[in-house]
């Protein structure tokens, strides 16, 4: 326990304001990139939807259903933190990182066949379909964006799964002190729920139109 808390309760109560107070920092920053894109599409819909036709549907929907699960298995992890099962905090975890590294390995494969379609957003981007190449481009730009900025806190996520696991192997956390990895979890549930929020936004434009 720190010095500056009364007891452990204290300190983990702190702890989950402190990421409590993050993830509403997160929601403010993430919610800047939607506003901004809803305001463009509505701006330029045809072009959106031609360029989010380009985009692959499996990949995303199989990203969906890796961090889906990936948040089902750190629900575990997290229960059995509070059970004091290391073991169970273990294996769960190590599906939790497999699931995240299954994202990141799929979202460099679309990376790459869009560097290889010359659509990139910038002075060598390349469109030859139809559709005006200038608004498709803003349709790409946000792309990247959005699921760079994303994907860097799922590896920002992999990243702190490792630490939890040397944690955990150490015997750093009891039934008692478990609140990094609660408030890991909390963390990778709000990443996951952004995903949830930009697979339809961008890859399913002309699907949900009325």
């Amino acid at each position: 326990m720190r010095h500056q808390f009364d007891d452990m309760d204290q300190q983990n109560d702190a702890a989950s304001l402190g990421m409590w107070l993050f993830l509403l920092t997160e929601v403010m920053f993430f919610g800047g990139f939607f506003l901004g894109y809803s305001i463009y599409r509505s701006e330029y819909y045809e072009s959106f939807v031609i360029g989010s036709q380009n985009l692959d549907v499996f990949l995303g929907g199989l990203n969906t259903v890796a961090l889906i699960t990936s948040s089902v298995t750190m629900a575990f992890a997290v229960r059995a933190a509070q059970l004091g099962k290391k073991n169970h905090i273990l294996i769960f975890l190590v599906l939790t990182l497999v699931l995240g590294l299954v994202f990141m390995v799929n979202k460099y494969i679309e990376y790459s066949h869009k560097l290889h379609d010359g659509l990139i957003p910038g002075y060598n981007f390349l469109w030859t379909g139809l559709g005006d190449g200038q608004t498709i481009q803003l349709f790409y730009g946000f792309y990247f964006c959005m699921t760079g900025t994303h994907g860097l806190h799922v590896l920002i996520g992999l990243v702190l799964i490792v630490w939890l696991l040397i944690r955990v192997w150490q015997d750093k956390f009891t039934p008692e002190y478990y609140a990094p990895i609660e408030n890991f979890g909390l963390y990778w549930h709000f990443v996951d729920l952004v995903w949830i929020f930009l697979f339809p936004l961008l890859y399913l434009i002309g699907g949900l139109a009325v």
